[in-house]
C-alpha cells in the first residue's frame, strides 16, 4: 500500500506505525474518509466540473462575472482555502536550519528558471510550430512557476513543508522580477533570433504579477504565520503540532476539491466543445509535466538529497503557476484568445498528472529510499 506522505500526521507516535502489518492497517483507519478515498473524490471533482460546465454554461458565465481584474474569485477562494492548513503547518521558527541548503536552493533555481522554461519554448515549437496562439499560451505557462498548488502536492508526497515554502518564496521574488523579461525574450525575442518567425509583443506589468503573488501566496502565508505563532503562545508548540495542525489536512483537501469543480466547470463547455484543440494543447504539457518532474527526481537523487528534499525539487520544478499565467494571457489577447485557451488548459492537465506523480514518488521513496508505509520524518538538513 502506498499512503499519502503527509496529510494526516496524527500517526505520529504510533507503537506500530513503522513497517509492521498491523502498524499500517492501524495507519489506514486513522486516515480520513478524504484521505483514504482522494483519488476516487479527484476524478468525481473533475467529472462534476464538466458536467456542470458542458449542460449549465450559464454557470461559467456567473463564475466568470464573480472576478477581480482577471482574478476569478472563486478559484480565488479555492486556492486560499486549500493553502492556508498547508502553510499553518509549516514550521516557521525552524526555517533558520536551512541557511546550509544553498546547494539545494540553486538545483531548484536553475531547474525553475533555466530549464524549465527553455524546455517549455522547445516543446511548444515542437508540437505547436502551426498553431502561434496555442504557442504562445503554453510559452506563457511554461515561465509562470508555481506558488500556489506545488505546496499541496509536496504536503501529499511527504516533502518537506519548509524547505517547499522557502522555495515558493523565492519563486515568488523571482516571478516578480524575471516574468516580464522573460515573456520579451521566449515570446518576442528568441523566435526572431532562431529564424522561427516573428515573435509576439506580451506586455506584462510587475504590478501585475505582484498582484497575483500576493493573492494567491501572501495572504495564506501571513494568515498561516499569524495563526501558528498565535496559537503556539497561548497553548504550546508540542499542542499545535501534534493535536492543531493535524486536524488542518482534511481541510486543505476539500479546498482541493473545490478548486477542481470550480476549473473544470469554467471550461468544460469548451472541452467538450473542442476535443482536438485540446489534444494538441495538450501534447507539450503532458510531455513537460513528466520530464520535469524525472529529470528533476534523478538530479536530486544523484545530489543525494534526502528524500524529502527530492519530492519538494521535483514537484516545485514540476508546476507552474496557472493563475498567472490565465490572467496573463486574458489580459494580453482576450478571454477568447487561443492563448488564454491554451493558458486555461494548463492546470487542467496538470492537476490529474501532478497527482498521478505523488502516488510514483511515494512508490520511488519505497524502491529508493527505503522508506516503510506510513513513515514519516523531520524535514532532514545538509550542509553545503
Amino acid at each position: 500500500m502506498i499512503r499519502l506522505g503527509n496529510i494526516v500526521t496524527a500517526n505520529d507516535g504510533l507503537p506500530n506505525s513503522k513497517g509492521s502489518p498491523s502498524g499500517e492497517a492501524g495507519v489506514v483507519k486513522r486516515l480520513s474518509v478524504i484521505d483514504r478515498f482522494l483519488p476516487v473524490w479527484i476524478v468525481l471533482a473533475m467529472v462534476i466540473g464538466l458536467l456542470l460546465g458542458y449542460f449549465v454554461p450559464g454557470l461559467a458565465t456567473a463564475l466568470n462575472f464573480l472576478s477581480f481584474g482577471t482574478v476569478s474569485l472563486p478559484i480565488a477562494i479555492g486556492l486560499l482555502w486549500m493553502m492556508y492548513p498547508v502553510l499553518a503547518k509549516v514550521k516557521y521558527e525552524e526555517l533558520g536550519k536551512l541557511r546550509g541548503e544553498k546547494k539545494m536552493f540553486g538545483v531548484s533555481l536553475t531547474l525553475n528558471w533555466l530549464i524549465g522554461p527553455f524546455l517549455m519554448f522547445g516543446l511548444a515549437w515542437l508540437f505547436l510550430a502551426d498553431l502561434p496562439d496555442y504557442r504562445t499560451g503554453i510559452i506563457l505557462v511554461g515561465l509562470a512557476r508555481c506558488i500556489a498548488m506545488v505546496l499541496i502536492w509536496n504536503m501529499m508526497a511527504g516533502g518537506c513543508g519548509e524547505s517547499c515554502a522557502v522555495l515558493v518564496a523565492l519563486n515568488s521574488l523571482f516571478q516578480i522580477v524575471m516574468y516580464s523579461p522573460e515573456a520579451w525574450f521566449f515570446v518576442t525575442y528568441l523566435p526572431t533570433v532562431m529564424g522561427l518567425g516573428a515573435g509576439e509583443v506580451v506586455e506584462v506589468s510587475i504590478l501585475q504579477i505582484a498582484q497575483s503573488v500576493f493573492i494567491f501566496l501572501g495572504i495564506p502565508l501571513i494568515a498561516g504565520m499569524i495563526t501558528r505563532f498565535t496559537l503556539m503562545k497561548r497553548r504550546s508548540k508540542e499542542w499545535y503540532d501534534k493535536e492543531f495542525a493535524p486536524r488542518l489536512g482534511p481541510y486543505a483537501l476539500i479546498g482541493l476539491l473545490f478548486t477542481i469543480v470550480v476549473m473544470f466547470s469554467l471550461k468544460g463547455n469548451v472541452i467538450l466543445s473542442l476535443p482536438l484543440d485540446v489534444l494538441r494543447i495538450s501534447a507539450p504539457l503532458i510531455t513537460y509535466f513528466l520530464l520535469m518532474f524525472f529529470v528533476s527526481f534523478g538530479l536530486s537523487y544523484v545530489l543525494k538529497f534526502a528524500y524529502d528534499k527530492t519530492v519538494t525539487l521535483s514537484f516545485t520544478a514540476a508546476s507552474n503557476n496557472f493563475e498567472l499565467a490565465i490572467a496573463v494571457a486574458i489580459g494580453v489577447f482576450g478571454i477568447g484568445s487561443g492563448q488564454a485557451l491554451a493558458a486555461v488548459v494548463g492546470p487542467l492537465l496538470e492537476v490529474p498528472i501532478l497527482i498521478g506523480l505523488v502516488y510514483v514518488a511515494l512508490w520511488l521513496g519505497q524502491k529508493l529510499y527505503k522508506r516503510k508505509p506510513g513513515e514519516t520524518q523531520e524535514c532532514e538538513t545538509q550542509d553545503g
